[in-house]
């Protein structure tokens, strides 16, 4: 077996489980070029793989570097999202789940385009180590029974190189790719049992309920064809999921939420729903329902705020973060409101525009290598249906200076759009479940 059979066996509708694994191995070994590997993305946004070969590219790809294997007296949970805006779910279901008898080693990533990114946020804590050794692992989950943390260079080195191929050869689309992608990192870190996210709306990467559909049942079909027990929920991302966009301001957000100080409902909600899900298929809870009750009462009683704090300490942050989180997290300089242009009714919000003004004002990255500035961003964010006008601001700014204020103001205000006030839409909008 060579590259070239492999890309024309794709090319042709005729992909095979050896060539996929062949050609993962390639990957990761360098037998592989990077026209070979570029003419392999387009046959397979062109042709599609197909579920058998799909599953094996992904073992395969997982395959390719570290494989971790847990002994611990519970499931190994996790959660993915295929990202958003304002979407600090991550920071609330790792403690909950914890509570819950789980453990979570959370592998997560860094802001991508206009969504923000896990990592980004816990580096605005001051300490927060997101760093760190497969050994520092495997003790965090015995002490604390969660922790996120980055990927290390041994994880799906495969899929490393072929994302990176993929970026600059247009081929970034194909869901089979996509799939291999998310699932090949996260089946890595041993899991028993994944809960995927998947958003649709403006702020969405695939922002159209076909397309996330799609990707939600192929997700699901190739992690539990790979032997992980996977559910999808579709969630609603034509609007900021919380009231925050930025990242010292997401995470004030989330602990203003676990210590019952001012609960962002739709955090919780999809928290619990998310939890419950995953919770059931690994069999700590009778029913995706119980599950969410379970999950809810560790939420406002303050145990998941208490487990969170433990995991903050752990990787390096302070032991007091969850009674002095507003002390420890960086604020900007520049704090203004946005006002409205005119008084009206919130009609629609184009979510992807106000992620990009966060990276603008220096919440994310124009390009690899950038600075983060975790004190930017919006709070505030008023919600669609709501009245604005005088005194009622759109929002409130957080900036470094006031020249990235203004035009952070003019972003956000091109990104409301007043009129009608729309039809309620539902937060979890379908679940795929394994077949």
């Amino acid at each position: 077996m060579d590259a070239r059979a492999v890309i024309e066996s794709v090319r042709d509708g005729q992909p095979t489980p050896a060539g996929m694994a062949w050609f993962a191995r390639g990957l990761a070994d360098g037998a592989v070029t990077d026209a070979q590997a570029g003419a392999f993305a387009m046959a397979a946004l062109l042709k599609g793989l197909g579920e058998e070969a799909r599953v094996a590219l992904t073992l395969a790809m997982r395959d390719s570097g570290d494989v971790l294997a847990w002994d611990l007296p519970g499931p190994v949970l996790d959660k993915h999202s295929t990202g958003g805006v304002g979407d600090s779910i991550s920071l609330l279901l790792a403690p909950a789940l914890a509570e819950c008898g789980a453990f979570v080693p959370m592998v997560s990533g860094r802001g991508l385009g206009h969504t923000g990114g896990t990592l980004d946020k816990l580096e605005s804590i001051p300490g927060y180590l997101t760093e760190t050794s497969e050994d520092r692992l495997r003790a965090l989950m015995r002490e604390v029974g969660c922790a996120i943390v980055s990927a290390s260079g041994r994880i799906a080195p495969a899929d490393k190189r072929l994302y990176a191929i993929r970026d600059v050869t247009g081929t970034v689309e194909s869901v089979d790719l996509i799939t291999a992608s998310i699932l090949s990192k996260k089946l890595a870190a041993g899991l028993g049992a994944l809960v995927l996210d998947v958003k649709v709306g403006s702020g969405a990467f695939l922002p159209s309920v076909d397309q996330a559909q799609a990707l939600a049942a192929s997700l699901v079909k190739t992690a539990n064809g790979a032997g992980c027990k996977t559910s999808a929920l579709i969630t609603d991302m034509d609007r900021p999921l919380a009231l925050t966009a930025g990242n010292a301001l997401e995470v004030l957000e989330v602990m203003d939420t676990l210590t019952g100080k001012a609960v962002s409902p739709r955090l919780i909600d999809l928290t619990c729903a998310l939890c419950g899900e995953v919770l059931a298929l690994a069999g700590l809870a009778m029913d995706a329902e119980t599950g969410s009750d379970r999950i809810r009462e560790t939420l406002t009683s303050g145990a998941a705020a208490a487990r969170f704090e433990r995991m903050v300490a752990a990787q390096g942050g302070p032991a007091d973060f969850a009674t002095r989180y507003a002390d420890h997290l960086p604020k900007a300089p520049v704090i203004r409101e946005v006002p409205a242009p005119h008084p009206g009714t919130i009609a629609r919000i184009d979510t992807r525009a106000v992620g990009t003004a966060v990276v603008h004002l220096g919440g994310g990255r124009l390009k690899g290598g950038d600075p983060v500035d975790p004190r930017v961003g919006f709070s505030a964010l008023a919600e669609p249906g709501a009245q604005v006008g005088p005194g009622a601001p759109l929002a409130m700014v957080h900036a470094k200076d006031d020249a990235t204020a203004d035009r952070a103001i003019a972003a956000l205000q091109a990104a409301y759009h007043l009129g009608d006030a729309p039809k309620p839409q539902p937060l979890v909008q379908d679940r795929i479940g394994p077949q």
